[in-house]
C-alpha cells in the first residue's frame, strides 16, 4: 500500500490498538511525534519500529528545530535555539554557517537511528521581534542571513541523508497572533513580503537537500483571501507554477487556531488544504478530528506525484555509514565545546 495524504499522532509511548486501525488506513502517510511520545532512545525506537509493523511505509516525523521546540531531550544531544546561531552571523558569518551545519549534523543522525525520516527544520520566518511564537527560533532578522544559515543547516541534513522541511511559508515573523490560538493577518502588500520574507524561501526552494514545504495558518488579504495554507495562489500559482517547486506542500496542524478559525470541521479544512495544493495535511491531539478526516479521504483518489513526494522524504543510508558516524561524532564535540 502506498503512503496516503494524512500525518497524525499517537497518544502516548506505546501504540495503542485502536491506533493501528487509523494507522492501516488507505489515506494515513505519516505519523508526527511529540514529547508525550518519547522517555527514551530505546523507548521511541521500539514505538517506531510498532509503527512500521502495522505499515512499512509510513513516514515518521517530529518537530526537532533546537531550542524550546525539541521533542526529544533526554539521551538526546541538547540543540541550541537557532537565534543564538544567527547572532554569531553578524561577527563571524564562517563560524555560524559552521555550526548550523552542525546542528542539522547532529540532529539527523540522531533522529536516523531511532528510525525518524525526517524533522520540520528549519524555521524561515524573520525576527521582526513581533511574534512570541517564532521568537529566537528565527535565525535572524535579514533575509540573507537566514538563508545562508539555513542553506548550512541543510547540508548537515542531508550529509546525513535527511531532507528539510523549510515553514513557515510565506512568512509568520510579522505577525503577534499565535496561530495556535487564533488566525494572524498579515496587512502587508506584495512588495514588502517579496523584498523581505520571501527571499529566504526562494533561496532554499533551489537548495537540494529542500524536500518539503509547510505553509504557515496566516492571512495575507493584500495578496490572497485565504490563509496562504487553504490558498490556491501561495501554493500553485506561486510555488508549483513560478518558482517551480516540486517538493512536498505539507500543512501546518489543521487543528491549529489558526485553521479552526477559518472555518469548516477537520474533514472540510483537509480537503480545502488538498484542494489548494497541499500534498499532505497534518491532524494532530485529537483523535476523533483524524478519524473524520480518513473517513472523509476514503474514496478519493490521489495524485501520482503523493507517492513520489513521500519517497524523496524517507530518510537514506547513501554513503559510507563510517564517514557518517564520524561526522556525527566530530559534529557533536564541536557542539559540546562551544556550550561547554
Amino acid at each position: 500500500m502506498k503512503p496516503g495524504p494524512v500525518m497524525l499522532d499517537v497518544a502516548g509511548l506505546e501504540l495503542r490498538p485502536e491506533e493501528k486501525d487509523l494507522l492501516r488506513h488507505p489515506a494515513t502517510g505519516g505519523v508526527i511525534l511529540f514529547s508525550r511520545n518519547y522517555e527514551n532512545r530505546a523507548q521511541v525506537a521500539d514505538l517506531i519500529r510498532s509503527l512500521r509493523a502495522v505499515r512499512p511505509e509510513l513516514l515518521v516525523a517530529v518537530d526537532h528545530e533546537g531550542g524550546r521546540v525539541q521533542r526529544f531531550r533526554a539521551e538526546m544531544t541538547v540543540l541550541p535555539a537557532m537565534g543564538r546561531v544567527g547572532a554569531l552571523h553578524a561577527q563571524d558569518p564562517e563560524r555560524a554557517e559552521g555550526w548550523a551545519t552542525d546542528c542539522g549534523t547532529v540532529l539527523a543522525w540522531e533522529l536516523i537511528q531511532l528510525g525518524v525520516d525526517f524533522s520540520f527544520t528549519p524555521v524561515l520566518d524573520l525576527d521582526y521581534g513581533r511574534s512570541a511564537v517564532i521568537g529566537n527560533r528565527s535565525l535572524h532578522r535579514e533575509p540573507a542571513r537566514v538563508g545562508a544559515l539555513a542553506q548550512a543547516l541543510v547540508r548537515g541534513l542531508q550529509g546525513q541523508g535527511m531532507r528539510a522541511v523549510i515553514k513557515h511559508f510565506p512568512g509568520h515573523g510579522y505577525v503577534t497572533v499565535d496561530s495556535h490560538l487564533g488566525l494572524p493577518v498579515d496587512e502587508r502588500a506584495w512588495a514588502e513580503l517579496e523584498n523581505a520574507d520571501l527571499i529566504p524561501f526562494r533561496a532554499l526552494l533551489d537548495c537540494p537537500g529542500v524536500g518539503a514545504l509547510m505553509p504557515a495558518h496566516v492571512l495575507y488579504p493584500a495578496i490572497a483571501p485565504e490563509p496562504a495554507g487553504f490558498s490556491p495562489f501561495w501554493l500553485q500559482t506561486l510555488l508549483r507554477q513560478r518558482w517551480g517547486f516540486d517538493g512536498m506542500i505539507i500543512s501546518d496542524d489543521l487543528t491549529m487556531g489558526g485553521a479552526v478559525s477559518w472555518g469548516g470541521g477537520a474533514a472540510e479544512r483537509s480537503h480545502r488544504a488538498l484542494d489548494a495544493g497541499c500534498d499532505a495535511v497534518l491532524v494532530c491531539n485529537d483523535a476523533a478530528a483524524a478519524g473524520q478526516v480518513l473517513e472523509s479521504l476514503e474514496k478519493m483518489t490521489f495524485s501520482p506525484l503523493l507517492a513520489g513526494r513521500w519517497m524523496k522524504m524517507r530518510a537514506t543510508s547513501d554513503g559510507s555509514l563510517f564517514q557518517r558516524e564520524r561526522d556525527y561524532h566530530e559534529a557533536r564535540q564541536r557542539l559540546q565545546d562551544r556550550d561547554g
